[in-house]
């Protein structure tokens, strides 16, 4: 790989899709390189792994979250004609975290908008070139509007824009929920609640904002601030999801929730767990209940908590699929890991004919490391069955809680349609499957695939592999 400093301008442009580029903020730590010649010693290096992309992975290189979301949204929309340009962008301040993460919301139907950051009220180059290259068409629905401003954020000439404002985080989440409230003609169902104190905690709801235009409005550890409850009350008692622990969000504030909606948590004991409980939640309408093969996943370090909203245009689009969090750049948690093994895409007979998972990697190698993203790459190969592996021990520390039941199977697939955590038992108290530990206990020898045999159906496992009524794998 070329040194940063010696890329010529073109190429860092060139380069910018899915690795950002720009000098100081917005400059990107690992870029793939257009144009070099086998005869380079460069090549190999530059124009895929390490650095940019293995099999499984696709890794967003940006030294920080203003050049990823640049990235993102030109990976969104490569705006190469009409019909591949959005018809308006969201610019959110990167200063201003976690407030910003409420504007994931704004990737939903029926605006589509991906998001781009700023620096306050200057716009960094990276931001700026995404949006030129970008030339949103405008929304009818937003009155016409190209961009949408929210918060004290730069305000670029030549361009329609609509605004939101709020004189804080819990002002501005009201607003911009208000704002998808007028533009959709209704409020939504679902709310997603999120801890105004630890960003990292937060992470997982920018993905499922961005999928499903649920908004995220937030708490503290003593209470429900105002404009929190004022935008509770305009949705007439929605369901209410509260993401992570009680440390984090007492149950003094979640019983303060209860007058305003029915209220159910999601936890884990730290932000990666409580990312992995996200992606395996499900409840009629809301949730990802990814506890099967075949997604998309995106991976953030909890360092970087803007990574959430600059990739959040990759969970509502492509894909499609959850958050997941890292601690480290270079080691890959063992909670983790196992959902990965859990997940991880199998076939009897023909690879061709299974199921795939793909990962996005938000960040340069300080974020997530080159040894990192090729373990990452490695738990999302398909494998045979006979292949699998299986963890010699059950997960430490403390368990995840039980969730509702998993999507329905596909019709014909004979997958079970429900999750069970390690240890848990099922909605209707049915032991957990051969594999899974109880608290405390090491795991149960697991059936061949290391996971209750599962070989890439939709379900919790046990079935013979097929899916859509398909012949098993």
């Amino acid at each position: 790989m070329l040194p940063r400093s010696r890329l010529p301008l073109v190429l860092c442009a060139a380069a910018l899709v899915l690795a950002g580029c720009g000098p100081a903020k917005g400059t990107a730590g690992s870029s793939p390189v257009s144009g070099l010649r086998g005869q380079e010693s460069q090549a190999s290096q530059g124009l895929g792994f390490p650095g940019f992309a293995t099999k499984n992975t696709t890794r967003v290189g940006g030294a920080d979250p203003v050049a990823d979301a640049a990235a993102v949204a030109q990976a969104v929309y490569p705006s190469v004609s009409p019909a591949t340009r959005p018809r308006v962008v969201a610019l959110a301040d990167a200063n201003q975290v976690p407030g910003a993460l409420a504007a994931a919301a704004l990737m939903s139907a029926p605006l589509r908008a991906p998001i781009l950051l700023s620096d306050g009220p200057n716009l960094p180059p990276a931001s700026a070139g995404a949006l030129k290259a970008l030339a949103p068409t405008g929304a009818a629905e937003a009155g016409g509007a190209q961009l949408i401003r929210v918060g004290d954020v730069a305000a670029p000439a030549g361009l329609r824009t609509a605004s939101v404002s709020g004189d804080d985080m819990f002002a501005l989440a009201r607003a911009v929920d208000t704002f998808l409230t007028q533009i959709r003609g209704r409020p939504s169902s679902n709310v997603v609640i999120v801890s105004a104190d630890d960003a990292s905690y937060a992470m997982p709801a920018a993905g499922w904002a961005a999928k499903s235009g649920d908004p995220i409005l937030f708490v503290t550890r003593d209470g429900v601030p105002d404009q929190t409850r004022a935008a509770l009350l305009t949705h007439q008692q929605p369901h209410i999801y509260v993401v992570g622990p009680g440390t984090l969000i007492p149950e003094s504030v979640v019983n303060s929730l209860r007058s305003l909606g029915t209220v159910k948590r999601i936890r884990g004991f730290d932000p990666v767990s409580t990312s992995i409980a996200f992606a395996r939640y499900y409840d009629g309408s809301f949730g990802w209940g990814a506890v099967d093969p075949g997604h998309g996943l995106v991976f953030a370090n909890a360092s970087r908590p803007l990574d959430a909203l600059a990739a959040a245009p990759l969970s509502a689009s492509g894909t499609y699929g959850p958050l997941l969090v890292l601690d480290s750049p270079d080691v890959l948690p063992t909670l983790l890991g196992d959902y990965l093994l859990d997940i991880q895409p199998g076939y009897r007979v023909d690879p061709v004919r299974g199921v795939y998972n793909h990962g996005w990697l938000m960040g340069d190698q300080h974020a997530i490391s080159l040894s990192l993203q090729a373990t990452i790459d490695a738990e999302l190969e398909i494998v045979p069955v006979s292949g699998k592996t299986q963890r010699a021990t059950a997960p430490t520390g403390p368990q995840l809680p039980v969730h509702p039941t998993a999507p329905p199977p596909a019709a014909g697939s004979g997958a079970t349609g429900t999750f069970r955590p390690s240890g848990a038992t099922g909605p209707a108290g049915k032991p957990a499957p051969p594999g899974r530990a109880k608290p405390g206990q090491p795991a149960a020898p697991a059936r061949p695939g290391g996971r209750s045999g599962a070989t890439g159906a939709r379900g919790a496992g046990g079935a013979a592999g097929s899916r859509g009524g398909k012949p098993g794998r």
